[in-house]
């Protein structure tokens, strides 16, 4: 059933990671692995834009079905192979919806982050300014500074939305972990480091764990202040 499925995907994209996490999770290893260089332009080929008109990645088939946004692959794998491998959506709906919660909120830490890398790579430098950047840097410790005190109130030993890894897990990891690869202090977010060191050594995560990571194990600094 596994080999049905393709996945299209780029390294360390935080979209990509969390569904590829999910295949993990539910035990469905035999899917078709497709990893592209963002550098060279491979999500952009005829064959991603064939089945993705945005050129983006993740890019996802089962079957004849495509879905395209990591969030509704993550769901749709869950609700799919239901009974396969983690249960990954509890049945409980204050469970339930608190897991629907953090994974939809978690798109506010997603767009702050990348607001801020854009403002870096992307704005000539004539156009920037110290202050711009240090705005977009306050908004990002502001984003932060709410997911530490979820992480706190949950507790040392819990995941971000109770006892049990849930697809909120998969989807959230992702970005807490390239907050710490691009500088973000352990030390300043505590309860966050301590979730991240949790979920870290998760047999999905290890699995998955971006492999130019692996090559290039050094952090960047892009973050370090905020």
């Amino acid at each position: 059933m596994a080999s049905s499925i393709v996945l299209y995907w780029g390294s360390g994209s935080p979209p990509c990671w969390r569904v590829q996490v999910v295949l993990e999770e539910k035990k469905l290893q035999g899917y078709r692995s497709k990893l592209l260089s963002f550098e060279k332009g491979e999500h952009k080929s005829p064959e991603v834009l064939a089945i993705n008109p945005r050129g983006q990645l993740p890019t996802f088939k089962h079957g004849d079905i495509v879905l395209n946004e990591s969030f509704g692959a993550c769901l749709y794998l869950e609700d799919v192979f239901k009974s396969q491998g983690v249960q990954l959506m509890p049945d409980d709906p204050r469970e339930k919806a608190l897991v629907l919660q953090r994974m939809f909120e978690s798109d506010n830490l997603t767009r702050k982050i990348g607001d801020v890398a854009h403002y870096n790579r992307d704005v000539p430098e004539n156009e920037r300014s110290e202050a711009g950047l240090q705005r977009l840097k306050d908004g990002l410790t502001t984003e932060l500074k709410i997911w530490e005190g979820y992480a706190e109130k949950m507790g040392t030993e819990s995941f971000v939305a109770g006892k049990n890894f849930t697809v909120a897990d998969a989807v959230i990891f992702p970005v807490v972990a390239i907050l710490f690869r691009l500088g973000v202090s352990q030390e300043k977010y505590p309860h966050l480091a301590a979730y991240y060191s949790l979920v870290k050594e998760r047999p999905s995560i290890q699995a998955t764990w971006p492999p130019h990571w692996k090559e290039n194990p050094n952090k960047g600094d892009m973050l370090k202040n905020v």
